[in-house]
């Protein structure tokens, strides 16, 4: 970005990584670092470090993945927005599915792109959440209007959640607090809702979908 001459330099903005592929995250942090107002100040490839990270970093702006170990970066974006709300959220992802724009939206972020999105497209989203505007990818946020909201409800995607590891009834329902014949529920109404014959089959459309 270049500045007319007598002018004072454009503030830096400070930006935290988290990405889970490491190759991914230092390709990002050095095509950002090309931009003359834009510093990686933070690196982290788990979700559950994006709040430390940013304690000790202090960011201006978040760039999260969302398939991370330890957290999703959807909820790395709402423990964020709880710990530090004057952070921007941006969701960069390889998974462009309406249900995570929705869930992303809803959890703070301020940014939704995905990672085939030219460089340029980036560093602009950058600049302009910290103004205030909002930056959706035009072509998922027309899916996810077509899409509407996700069918399932807080507790049934918690056992789909927790069945996608191959969990039993009786493990989920004590991992969830609840008895079995409420587990078995929970899974037949996500059954039915998804469309789906079997709980892996539910689990499964529901990842395709974004709402797990």
């Amino acid at each position: 970005m270049s500045e007319a001459p007598g002018e004072p330099p454009a503030p830096v903005l400070r930006v935290l990584l988290a990405d889970d592929q490491s190759m991914v995250r230092e390709a990002l942090a050095t095509l950002l670092g090309l931009e003359d107002d834009i510093e990686v100040v933070a690196q982290v490839a788990r979700g559950d470090e994006v709040v430390a990270a940013a304690k000790a970093h202090a960011p201006d702006v978040a760039l999260l993945d969302i398939e991370m170990p330890g957290m999703t970066g959807i909820e790395a974006a709402a423990a964020l927005r709880d710990a530090m709300p004057e952070v921007k959220i941006v969701i960069v992802t390889t998974f462009g599915r309406p249900g995570y724009l929705r869930r992303a939206m809803e959890s703070g972020a301020a940014a939704f792109l995905v990672k085939d999105a030219p460089a340029s497209q980036l560093a602009a989203a950058v600049r302009k959440v910290l103004r205030g505007e909002r930056v959706i990818d035009p072509t998922l946020a027309a899916a996810a209007l077509a899409e509407g909201p996700s069918p399932l409800t807080g507790r049934e995607r918690d056992v789909l959640v927790a069945v996608a590891d191959g969990a039993g009834n009786a493990e989920v329902a004590s991992r969830l607090l609840l008895s079995e014949g409420t587990v078995r529920n929970y899974l037949s109404t996500a059954i039915q809702k998804t469309g789906a014959r079997n709980r892996a089959e539910a689990v499964r459309l529901a990842r395709e979908k974004g709402w797990l």
